[in-house]
């Protein structure tokens, strides 16, 4: 495995640990009385706008951040590359030196238990716009650009991150279907457990793809 598909893996697991992106997905699941209609809907309506966001880039981006020496990015993409870094580490900083905000969690809390309790469009429309990767798009975007992929291998690379992002998800409702009642007292721990220790798990992983940013950016500013 090169140095671009670590950064890419480091980007996928950071969007599959976003605090937010999992609690909303853990909240869709417990809050409604049909959890398994509510988290279908949801992870359709943020599987299909995240594939719609790579198929376009597939023909848009292409290729345009692959250099000739994969080991040295091009010029640009280094610059992007720390200033990518440097904001995922001040973002890290910031939130863990800012004290959690119960006001938020009931916020969400309110906007799901609505979301729950909706018909099928809203909820495939919340999906989209709450479990999708977010800021992890434009790094995902550029790394993939950096593998020199076709048209059909850029597709084949994002349906990758966008299953792996949404793999929380996905596995919770494989789980609703075998075990729905034991799942559903493991989703309200798990539910528990996200308010205390998702901020800390993500800001390791976050830090990592920085470090793997800074490095390829200083690459090829120093090559």
């Amino acid at each position: 495995m090169g140095w671009i598909d670590t950064e890419l893996a480091l980007v996928a697991l950071a969007a599959m640990l976003s605090p937010t992106t999992l609690t909303f997905c853990v909240l869709a699941l417990v809050l409604g009385e049909r959890p398994l209609r509510t988290g279908t809907f949801f992870y359709l309506g943020a599987l299909t706008a995240t594939l719609a966001v790579g198929v376009a880039a597939a023909f848009v981006l292409g290729d345009v951040a692959a250099s000739d020496n994969p080991a040295t990015p091009k010029t640009w993409v280094a610059i992007v590359d720390v200033v990518f870094a440097v904001v995922v580490a001040a973002w890290v900083v910031r939130t863990l030196r800012r004290p959690p905000n119960p006001q938020r969690t009931e916020n969400a809390i309110a906007q799901m238990g609505r979301v729950a309790s909706s018909p099928a469009i809203a909820i495939i429309g919340a999906g989209a716009m709450l479990a999708n990767p977010g800021g992890f798009i434009p790094i995902a975007l550029k790394t993939i650009s950096e593998l020199n992929p076709s048209a059909a291998q850029y597709v084949v690379d994002w349906l990758f991150f966008t299953l792996v992002s949404l793999l929380p998800l996905a596995l919770a409702l494989l789980m609703l279907v075998v075990a729905r009642e034991r799942t559903q007292h493991v989703l309200q721990s798990a539910r528990g457990w996200l308010e205390r220790h998702a901020r800390t798990v993500a800001a390791a992983i976050l830090l990592l793809l920085a470090v793997a940013l800074l490095r390829n950016g200083l690459a090829g500013l120093t090559a």
